[in-house]
């Protein structure tokens, strides 16, 4: 697990990285049970394959933690990363800025619609999810960037709180749609990452509460590095490589549509 955690990422060129985070129980050198996030770092290579690329234990929303990590996958040869999508961990935006420049942010559209629908009432909230996802039906940023702020000014005649909530996240949840349009559904969420977060998630609930931090990297690297070896030997590309060829094609400069009015 250790040489897996550490080797070389120079090989190939990154051009999408997926940050996530799992919580496990693990008790600390005092005896205490405290929750830990799992980080764990993907990418999509620039012939369409995904690989594991980092793990680690730490505070999901301490920014030191966060950039360290980055820091670390960088120190190991990452390059070419043109897009980190993730959730909006407190420290995890702050950490992209410093340790990965150059680099886009999408923040997990699937896990910004659910903070929107915090401030909605329970009973509108099918009707409020149906109306934001209008703006993903969209065919280019330009649209979808005229349909973000039709809803936003909709929605904030009931909900004045999603009005801020819409402009502060508006340029990070379309952040995808600068890339080809084979790959949306792939790289507006965080999603690609579930099922391996279900699979840490019931090894894990064999062991319950972890003993140490370093328990919990040997039965995680291990379930990591098992899914590593399947998706080397998949036959079927992420995405494909005539696709990833386009990256860099598309209108990557359009940041009008990211403005309001």
């Amino acid at each position: 697990v250790c040489a897996f955690r550490t080797r070389r990422l120079d090989h190939v060129e990154f051009p999408y990285v997926y940050l996530d985070a799992t919580y496990l129980h693990v008790r600390t050198e005092h005896g205490m049970v405290v929750s830990k996030a799992v980080v764990v770092a993907t990418g999509v290579t620039s012939e369409g394959r995904r690989e594991i690329l980092g793990l680690d234990v730490g505070d999901s929303e301490d920014e030191v933690f966060w950039r360290a990590f980055l820091t670390g996958l960088k120190k190991r040869g990452l390059s070419g990363v043109q897009l980190v999508i993730s959730d909006q961990h407190a420290g995890l935006v702050a950490a992209i800025g410093r340790a990965m420049q150059g680099s886009a942010h999408q923040r997990c559209r699937v896990h910004f619609i659910r903070n929107v629908l915090a401030h909605v009432a329970k009973g509108e909230g099918e009707m409020v999810a149906a109306v934001f996802r209008t703006i993903f039906a969209q065919p280019d940023l330009a649209s979808m960037g005229k349909q973000w702020d039709k809803v936003r000014d909709e929605l904030t005649t009931r909900y004045p709180k999603i009005g801020a909530l819409m402009d502060d996240a508006k340029a990070e949840v379309l952040a995808f749609a600068a890339f080809p349009r084979e790959h949306w559904r792939k790289i507006w969420s965080t999603n690609p990452l579930e099922r391996l977060n279900k699979e840490i998630k019931r090894r894990s609930r064999v062991v319950g509460i972890f003993p140490n931090e370093a328990a919990v990297i040997r039965l995680v690297g291990a379930v990591l590095a098992d899914t590593h070896d399947e998706w080397a030997t998949d036959e079927r590309r992420y995405l494909s490589e005539e696709s990833m060829a386009k990256i860099g094609k598309t209108e990557q400069t359009d940041t009008v549509a990211l403005t309001k009015g």
